[in-house]
């Protein structure tokens, strides 16, 4: 079926633009108008637009990101919070979003909604953009009439989620860059600097060491075996790949980054703060406990995590406390233990699990910020013998040659 873009205003005289999949011009102009938008405009996308946004949802350019979901819910805080009807909301926020796949969603929702829907049933069709925890929160603000305070809730979760998640990008970046760059000069070193002196030796017909020869063959795969090389690493890529999105492979994986050296420790804290944040959040809703930790092991996106996570539902479902379900997993630090056993004796566990976030993100932190200083030592310790290989390989044989013009 063909896309459209199109062009129009609403009853109110507001500009609105998107775009819409229909069989002619004219079926879009009638979906328009059911919505109460005067089309101005309406074009058929070309051949090459088209596989463009395939191209686009191919490298996940479509994709709505988090930063829009938080701007989404503090905007619909205030939509609701004063009183403008939902679908009237959603239009004029479709209309200002730049965002192409967005817009065509909110608009769906609000035709799904002027169709009788609620609005937790219309964002549940669009699992790709709000998961489950979101339509939850939704249902739930929709049963208790307080849709307003949902929205905020939302958007301060995934606000400090986001925030984790640029620290924890934030400090890999440099490390990355470091290993990117030897990668590249090592590559740089094998096909264009060593066949240089290769050739000077042969030449000379020297004795080489033994850490000249090692350069050399390696020289010569990387020439001679690139292709081989390519194989190998889609070869490795494809396995691990295929491992992790394998059930079980992603549950090894889950557990297994829990312990790696240096980061594993942030690792988890993160996952747990994420945790006790959505967890805290849900039963500040009112969502069941039950309920909440079935959604919270859905969030947590840890196959491993999940599984304990939802072994304390099944312990809370046969009537054990959160205290005693929670010291199970060994997952969670004394301190952290007791202040859920204060909660669930003051009757207070939404406020002692948002405690619980804060104290994890603090250490989060702590631990980003102090990362860097751990790896620049092994960073600079590799970059070292990098260069005292290459170096010995090169100029060892020259000393030999030169010793032995001398002796000459």
């Amino acid at each position: 079926m063909p896309a459209f873009k199109f062009f129009g205003r609403t009853a109110q005289g507001q500009a609105i633009s998107g775009s819409l999949d229909a069989a002619t011009a004219d079926a879009v102009a009638a979906q328009l108008q059911a919505r109460g938008v005067i089309p101005v405009n309406i074009t058929e996308v070309t051949i090459v637009a088209s596989a463009g946004r395939q191209l686009n949802a191919l490298f996940g350019e479509n994709k709505v990101k988090t930063v829009e979901l938080i701007m989404f819910c503090r905007q619909m805080y205030t939509i609701t919070k004063s009183g403008i009807p939902l679908v009237r909301g959603l239009r004029g926020l479709a209309a200002s979003i730049r965002h192409e796949v967005f817009r065509d969603v909110l608009n769906d929702v609000a035709d799904r909604l002027e169709s009788g829907m609620s609005l937790s049933a219309s964002l549940a069709k669009h699992d790709k953009v709000f998961n489950h925890l979101f339509v939850s929160m939704i249902n739930v603000g929709e049963s208790s009439g307080n849709l307003e305070a949902i929205f905020k809730q939302l958007a301060f979760y995934l606000a400090r989620d986001e925030e984790t998640r640029k620290s924890i990008k934030a400090a890999v970046r440099y490390p990355s860059f470091v290993v990117a760059a030897l990668v590249v000069a090592i590559t740089v070193v094998n096909v264009f600097v060593i066949p240089k002196f290769a050739f000077m030796f042969e030449k000379y017909d020297a004795d080489l060491p033994l850490v000249t020869q090692i350069l050399m063959g390696m020289s010569h795969v990387f020439i001679h075996y690139w292709w081989a090389l390519l194989l190998g690493v889609v070869a490795i890529a494809g396995g691990i790949y295929t491992f992790l999105n394998h059930p079980k492979g992603a549950l090894i994986w889950g557990e297994r980054k829990l312990k790696l050296p240096l980061v594993g420790e942030t690792i988890s804290r993160a996952m747990m703060a994420r945790y006790s944040r959505s967890f805290a959040l849900m039963l500040k809703a009112g969502v069941p406990v039950n309920q909440a930790l079935t959604l919270c092991s859905r969030a947590i996106d840890n196959p491993f995590l999940e599984k304990k996570i939802d072994s304390i539902r099944r312990g809370v479902e046969r009537g054990d406390s959160l205290i005693r379900t929670h010291v199970a997993t060994n997952l969670f630090s004394p301190l952290v233990l007791q202040m859920i056993a204060v909660g669930e004796e003051s009757g207070q566990v939404e406020q002692l699990l948002e405690e619980v976030a804060d104290f994890y993100e603090r250490e989060v932190d702590y631990d980003l910020k102090t990362l860097s200083a751990k790896i620049e030592p092994i960073l600079i310790v590799v970059m070292a013998v990098f260069v005292t290989i290459l170096a010995l390989g090169i100029f060892l044989p020259m000393w030999d040659m030169h010793a032995v013009q001398q002796s000459g």
